[in-house]
């Protein structure tokens, strides 16, 4: 029993010296940026994503609408109603 708690805490404990090194070598001295380009790098993303969700959106729409017309071609075209009001 004794052993494997033993072998769980060098196993934990190398993971942890693993990430300070890893952070230290990203970082550098700065810790206190990391927080902040963590949020950065998360802000960035989610624009990112949102960008490209719009972007297919408005590519659906015009591939659905191109789709539509080409499937009842019989049909009138849509033209605007003439202005029945009167200029003042």
């Amino acid at each position: 029993m004794m052993a494997r708690d033993f072998d769980s805490q060098l196993l934990e404990s190398v993971a942890v010296r693993r990430r300070r090194l890893r952070d230290a070598l990203l970082y550098g001295p700065l810790r206190t940026r990391r927080a902040v380009d963590e949020n950065v790098g998360k802000a960035f993303a989610g624009v990112v994503l949102a960008a490209v969700l719009c972007a297919g959106c408005v590519g659906w729409s015009f591939v659905s609408h191109r789709l539509m017309n080409q499937s009842s071609p019989s049909a009138p075209a849509v033209s605007p109603a003439p202005s029945t009001a009167s200029p003042r």
